[in-house]
């Protein structure tokens, strides 16, 4: 639940409210003095307390939030009342907004921020918390995914550390989205902070409490992130939330190797040597720690040196990227490959552990590489291996039964350096296009590769011209000419004809389908001798002046159209082929002379090779 409500935030929240959210701003103010400053701890009772502002957030329905004196808990004078829109809403995407001070207060002889909430439907509001005062944020404390219901609840936030609220603007904040699409109304009532006895068991984590260990290069830097806190409530619920740096105290265990600062900001500084980074809330030792080996300079894979141009780009930082679904998929269950992707002045790297098999998926769009000739990527194998390892690596293509498979065998002495896999398409065997590409993955062949990093994944072309195209990528142009001008025998802008034959069966020997490209309906004759078409009825076309037909091919070297009336008269004229592209050609109906234009029945096309033909029509 935790993770699909946090999905739906990230659907819902803009990146700048997000990061108001759940990271502390880049500035770091001192603490200011609590001097004169008010413990008030009312926020919304009966109304709000002095000093109160609201702000939306920014995308959000600015009027979500308003005062309902009509519902309420316990009878009391007002609520705070929010209107959550519906998918679509041209008001705004969702309801959010922060409720904050001019003048902080001072809140440190409380230890929970409390309230009554109910909704007009059982729901989960994305986020709530406080501490959010659109500024630093610096205390803000978070809960995603709150269950209301349509019964009034007490609910509790608590407050890791409340000695550090001593000057405090950032109150309460929310944001929530669409429920399956719909929108709905919660409220709440009865907003502020308490001092409650009950709570205990105070945990805190960074790195959601799980001791990681990594292997690092000097110049890398980390974030200290999965930072939460959990007590036991008074029901005995044991409430989590998701807190800010700035409450706990980080340490390296030896700053000469890595460093970290007040906001969880690892740098790797120096090496070879090992530091572990841990944390601590007050004198409550956080769980979880990172333990960085640090195998000192980071050796950085060769620049590439291809043009722009000739290269489409998975993974690089030399050029700009083509979308990637996800560069380690997570197969389960019989993957066992994680990621522990990392950056080095400015240069990212993927990061392969715990290496079986993996995959980098790029189908929203698929690549067409038709005018490359070569996969590359840089890989670096950073353990000894045994003198049989081999990387197999398969490429595959949307709608082939099988990957292309090519396997790669890794020298003993090709560790602990980046070795430049080039490989021809042509290596790949099985590959039957490159039209479509949408899958590389890497297979562990013999199991002894535990791990290895990547950069530099791009297809490129050498330099050979690219294959000449055998259909067309795009549709033929949209026409237009008003459909009062016109009489259509095949078009998807105008009404066709009605019951005209594209396949009268004439003894040809030309195999005619109906294709689609990027949705537009396309005739395609293959193997091109003649092929008729039977209009649904004899037509009278005496006030138009022209035919009109687009026309696709690469490999015929003699086409004509005819127009045919009864005895049959015909008249052909010869169409240049092959074409370069489409070819929109308007023709005169005065060069299909002696045809009786008053009584036409019937077109032809004759020639050879395939030909691609769209918005065949008349027109004055």
């Amino acid at each position: 639940m935790m993770k699909t409500n946090f999905i739906k935030l990230l659907k819902y929240v803009p990146m700048g409210i997000l990061a108001l959210l759940l990271l502390s701003c880049e500035r770091d103010l001192e603490d200011l003095s609590p001097v004169g400053f008010s413990e008030n701890p009312e926020i919304f009772i009966d109304g709000f307390s002095s000093g109160l502002n609201y702000a939306a957030f920014g995308a959000s329905v600015p009027t979500a939030f308003d005062v309902d004196k009509a519902v309420s808990y316990d009878n009391t004078p007002a609520s705070m009342r929010f209107e959550v829109p519906d998918a679509g809403d041209p008001r705004g995407a969702y309801a959010g907004g922060s409720f904050f001070t001019e003048v902080p207060r001072d809140l440190s002889n409380y230890n929970a921020l409390t309230f009554w909430a109910k909704a007009s439907q059982s729901a989960d509001i994305d986020v709530v918390g406080f501490g959010n005062d659109l500024g630093e944020s610096k205390f803000q404390v978070t809960i995603l995914g709150l269950a209301v219901n349509t019964n009034w609840k007490k609910y509790i936030i608590p407050i890791p550390d409340p000695s550090r609220l001593t000057a405090e603007k950032g109150m309460f904040f929310y944001s929530e989205g669409p429920e399956s699409e719909k929108g709905y109304t919660f409220w709440i009532d009865e907003l502020k902070f308490e001092n409650l006895g009950t709570l205990a068991h105070k945990q805190f984590t960074i790195l959601n409490g799980e001791e990681q260990v990594e292997t690092s290069f000097v110049g890398v830097t980390k974030n200290i992130n999965g930072l939460t806190a959990s007590m036991n409530l008074p029901d005995g619920v044991n409430q989590s939330v998701y807190i800010n740096p700035a409450y706990f105290t980080f340490e390296s265990s030896d700053p000469a190797i890595a460093t970290v600062d007040a906001k969880g900001k690892v740098d790797v500084v120096g090496g070879p040597g090992s530091a572990a980074i841990t944390a601590k809330v007050g004198n409550i030792e956080a769980q979880g720690s990172l333990s960085l080996e640090s195998m000192g300079n980071f050796e950085q894979a060769p620049v590439p040196n291809k043009a722009p141009e000739d290269v489409i780009s998975l993974f690089s930082d030399a050029y700009s990227n083509v979308p990637v679904n996800y560069y380690n998929g997570f197969w389960a269950p019989y993957q066992t490959t994680l990621s522990a992707d990392f950056e080095v002045n400015g240069d990212h790297i993927l990061h392969y552990t715990d290496f079986n098999f993996v995959g980098v998926e790029f189908s929203s769009p698929t690549v067409d590489a038709t005018a490359m000739t070569h996969l590359y990527m840089d890989i670096y194998i950073p353990n000894a291996l045994p003198s049989n390892a081999q990387l197999k690596i398969e490429l595959v293509n949307q709608g082939a039964a099988a990957s292309a498979v090519f396997s790669k065998t890794i020298a003993a002495n090709q560790t602990q350096q980046w070795i430049s896999v080039d490989i021809p398409f042509s290596d790949f065997s099985g590959l039957t296009g490159t039209d479509k590409l949408f899958q590389i993955i890497f297979v562990n062949e013999n199991g002894v590769m535990s791990s290895f990093y990547a950069d530099n994944i791009f297809f490129y072309n050498d330099g050979t011209p690219p294959p000449p195209a055998t259909e067309p990528a795009t549709p033929a142009p949209a026409p237009t000419i008003a459909a009062v001008n016109v009489s259509a025998v095949y078009s998807d802008a105008y009404t066709a004809i009605a019951g005209t034959d594209f396949y009268p069966d004439w003894g040809q020997a030309t195999q005619v389908t109906e294709i689609q490209i990027q949705g537009n309906k396309t005739l395609k004759y293959a193997g091109l001798n003649y092929q008729g078409i039977q209009l649904g009825s004899s037509q009278n076309i005496a006030t138009m002046t022209h035919l009109h037909l687009d026309f696709w091919s690469a490999n015929s070297s003699l086409l004509s159209v005819f127009i045919i009336s009864p005895g049959p008269v015909e008249k052909g004229v010869a169409l240049s082929v092959p074409t370069t592209g489409w070819v929109s050609l308007d023709i005169p109906l005065s060069q299909f002379a002696p045809v009786n234009m008053n009584d036409v029945i019937q077109l032809k096309f004759d020639g050879n090779g395939d030909i691609y033909l769209d918005n065949i029509y008349f027109r004055k």
